[in-house]
């Protein structure tokens, strides 16, 4: 309890009232708290990007709803050999994609059941190098109700049905242009990786050629001085 025994006797009130009063408090905190959390998990669009280690394989969990359409995309965009299995599991645990040593891809699943999808990234082939992924996952749910809205006076020129279409074009489009900006950016990542290994590959083997270089120039520089001394003993 946080109140002292004498805080609370010269405050008048009772310990074990005031203590109790307390423990509910914390009882009401801590069963709202995760109600209220669950209720804002609803499916929406997202994207992550992670490391998969070498020898692992990492799952996550997108919730899904009835007779909806969800697209997912994968991206891996560092490590060598750009490769990674891919695989994917419907609440009931059935596999709906699967795909070996693949380096992107694109997939629809539609319509879809309520539940959580499982989809898995891995790379357990793989023994030292790490994978850099991308994956985003795109809901295409039915178009927003507007039945609720008010029909317009018939003196307006402009009717309810043109601005509904145009609002719903509007963000259509901008949607699109979202998920395509994050699709090139993750393409722009993948070379940006791809061209950095490559030029620590060439710094590496470039000084290695110039090191073998040096050592032959060496060598051949110590053979022909050795061809030309006079081994001979000069007797007098």
């Amino acid at each position: 309890c946080v109140l002292s025994f004498a805080e609370v006797e010269s405050l008048g009130l009772n310990m074990e009232l005031v203590c109790g009063e307390w423990r509910l408090f914390f009882l009401f905190l801590v069963l709202v708290n995760p109600i209220e959390l669950v209720s804002f998990s609803q499916p929406s669009d997202s994207e992550f990007t992670f490391v998969l280690l070498p020898g692992r394989e990492e799952c996550f969990y997108q919730h899904a709803e009835n007779n909806s359409s969800m697209e997912l995309e994968y991206q891996v965009i560092g490590g060598a050999g750009l490769d990674v299995d891919f695989t994917v599991f419907s609440p009931v645990g059935e596999i709906l994609v699967k795909e070996s040593r693949k380096s992107d891809g694109v997939h629809m699943i539609e319509p879809t059941i309520i539940g959580d999808y499982k989809i898995c990234f891995d790379n357990s082939f793989s023994t030292i190098s790490e994978k850099l992924v991308f994956f985003e996952v795109i809901f295409d749910d039915a178009e927003e109700d507007w039945s609720e809205i008010v029909e317009p006076e018939e003196l307006l020129d402009i009717k309810i049905d043109d601005i509904k279409e145009s609002i719903g074009n509007m963000n259509t489009k901008l949607t699109k242009s979202v998920q395509i900006q994050a699709i090139l950016r993750a393409f722009e990542a993948r070379d940006r990786n791809l061209q950095e290994s490559n030029l620590g590959r060439v710094n590496f083997w470039s000084a290695v050629n110039l090191g073998v270089m040096l050592v032959v120039s060496i060598v051949q520089v110590y053979m022909v001085k050795h061809l030309f001394d006079d081994r001979r003993k000069i007797q007098t």
